[in-house]
C-alpha cells in the first residue's frame, strides 16, 4: 500500500488531502504514478497533466519523477513554492 498526498492547491482541486492505495501494476517510479492518476480523468488529469508544473517528494525527501517507488511508500505532489 503507497500513501499519495495532495499539498495546498492540488488538495483543493482533487478534493482531498491524500489516499492510500496499492500500488498499481506496472508502476514503478512517480512519473509512472503521475501519469496513472492523469488517466483516472478529472480532476486528476487537470491537476497533475505533465504540462502542469507540479513538484514531488517521497518519503518527505524531494524527488525526480524517475524516483523508484515501492509498498509503503509515502508520495506527495505540491504546487512550486516560491519565497521572499
Amino acid at each position: 500500500m503507497i500513501t499519495v498526498l495532495y499539498f495546498a492547491s492540488l488538495r483543493e482541486q482533487i478534493g482531498r488531502a491524500s489516499e492510500q492505495m496499492e500500488c498499481p501494476e506496472g508502476v514503478t517510479n512517480i512519473g509512472e504514478l503521475r501519469a496513472y492518476l492523469v488517466a483516472r480523468g478529472l480532476p486528476w488529469s487537470q491537476t497533475l497533466d505533465a504540462d502542469v508544473l507540479v513538484m514531488t517528494s517521497l518519503n518527505q525527501s524531494m524527488a525526480a519523477a524517475s524516483a523508484q517507488i515501492n509498498e509503503s511508500d509515502e508520495i506527495a505532489f505540491f504546487p512550486p513554492v516560491t519565497g521572499g
